[in-house]
């Protein structure tokens, strides 16, 4: 057993690709406990075989076309003309944006790589400084995973065996108080620094509103269709695609043939990428259980103590522990069986305690030394990683301020889902 675990963080250690270190630790530890051949094929393909686990390549797949489609340069430049007057004004339009993007695509790397391209861009022309465009690109990229949709949501519901839908809707309130927060910090910056804004301008903001419509209004048609019942998450993603695509390539005419075959090139890749990550965290997950070892993470964090708040206190300190070095799929496939018993026990609910460990998840994202979206603005932005990593942190405050007021302020997930979808 020991050799198994050892071999896991070695491999993470050198540097072996997050996927293929927890599935050849896995493989490892299964020859090592004698355990038949057969359990290791089998285990990483019922981890990945699961209906609801099609939205994922699809919400990816979606995502890619709105970039390649140069949707994301529409959004930005409504968001800009929004929000650009406020102090600060291209920095409120980059969290705008992001919140918008979210609504579309799930996904913060397709965030902090696309549409975080054109923020910096837009940010540095103005006068800003690099690294403070490059750190509020990445903080404002962790909000697609919490707005809906959210492929995280989507791999936790599959697990925990809970209504996407209802994580889906949990996720609303905390990703525009996410939004709020870096706004009201990109605000404090730009009153110290001087940063350009943008005249205000009725006409212009109405102008481009309309030449983006088509596109502001697909998170829309994702939260009315699941909330009302007219499709599932499942569905939801594949509607996601196909409305992508008519806009980019017949309303917008911004995507040709080329550019589609590079996006579902790159959807196939980050794809394989990602069920790779969840079956063979299925396996790991299998081996731990077998062995005892979730039921001995379980007794340690209950030896803590019984006060369900305390317990929340101790797990979030674990996920943004992992959420550093871990991909959040992973975490969320090895974690969940031993987190699950001890949350129900405690009486959690699970739409609430899945928003929580998701958003607790993304703040690892930007938190050095390894968050994944450091690196993806690192190299959009030509930004030594030193230098982000410094600039992020102050960002991290507001983040981890609404991860503290979601934890213990349970309403703040569960309400719209109460609200909204009872009789669902």
């Amino acid at each position: 057993m020991l050799i198994f675990i050892v071999a896991f963080a070695l491999f993470l250690i050198i540097g072996i690709p997050i996927g293929i270190s927890i599935g050849a630790s896995a493989v490892l530890g299964c020859l090592t406990l004698g355990y038949p051949m057969v359990v290791i094929g089998q285990k990483m393909v019922t981890g990945i075989d699961s209906f609801l686990l099609i939205a994922i390549p699809l919400f990816i797949m979606a995502g890619n076309l709105m970039n390649a489609g140069k949707i994301t340069d529409r959004i930005f430049s409504t968001a800009e003309r929004l929000v650009g007057w406020i102090p600060g004004g291209l920095g409120h339009a980059n969290v705008v944006a992001s919140i918008i993007f979210a609504g579309m695509s799930g996904s913060a790397t397709a965030d902090a790589g696309g549409l975080g391209t054109i923020e910096m861009e837009a940010m540095t022309t103005k006068g800003y400084d690099r690294e403070f465009s490059g750190a509020i690109t990445a903080a404002s990229s962790v909000i697609g995973p919490i707005f809906p949709p959210s492929i995280p949501l989507v791999i936790y519901g599959s697990i925990a065996s809970v209504s996407v839908g209802r994580l889906f809707l949990g996720g609303v309130i905390p990703g525009l108080l996410m939004g709020v927060a870096l706004m009201i910090l990109v605000g404090i910056y730009a009153l110290r620094r001087k940063y350009e804004r943008t005249r205000f301008s009725f006409r212009l903001l109405v102008r481009e509103t309309l030449r983006s419509i088509l596109a502001l209004i697909t998170p829309l048609i994702i939260l009315a269709g699941f909330t009302t019942g007219w499709f599932t998450p499942t569905e939801a993603s594949s509607i996601a695609v196909f409305y992508s695509l008519i806009v980019a390539a017949v309303a917008y005419r911004t995507m040709d043939w080329k550019t589609f075959k590079k996006s579902l090139l790159d959807s196939a890749l980050s794809s394989a990428n990602v069920l790779l990550i969840i079956g063979s965290s299925t396996l790991f997950s299998y081996v731990m259980i077998k062995e005892g070892v979730s039921r001995q993470i379980a007794d340690f964090i209950l030896s803590i103590s019984s006060n369900p708040m305390v317990i929340l206190l101790v797990i979030n300190a674990i996920l943004l522990l992992l959420g550093m070095v871990m991909e959040p799929g992973a975490i969320l496939t090895l974690m969940l069986p031993v987190l699950l018993p001890i949350v129900k026990s405690c009486g959690i609910d699970l739409v609430h305690f899945g928003v929580v460990m998701v958003l607790n998840l993304m703040i690892g994202q930007i938190t050095p030394p390894f968050g994944v979206c450091l690196f993806t603005v690192a190299d959009v932005g030509k930004i030594k990683l030193e230098r982000l990593s410094r600039s992020v942190l102050p960002f991290i405050v507001p983040l981890v301020i609404v991860l503290f007021l979601c934890t213990y302020l349970p309403g703040l997930i569960t309400w719209l889902p109460t609200a909204l979808m009872s009789g669902h």
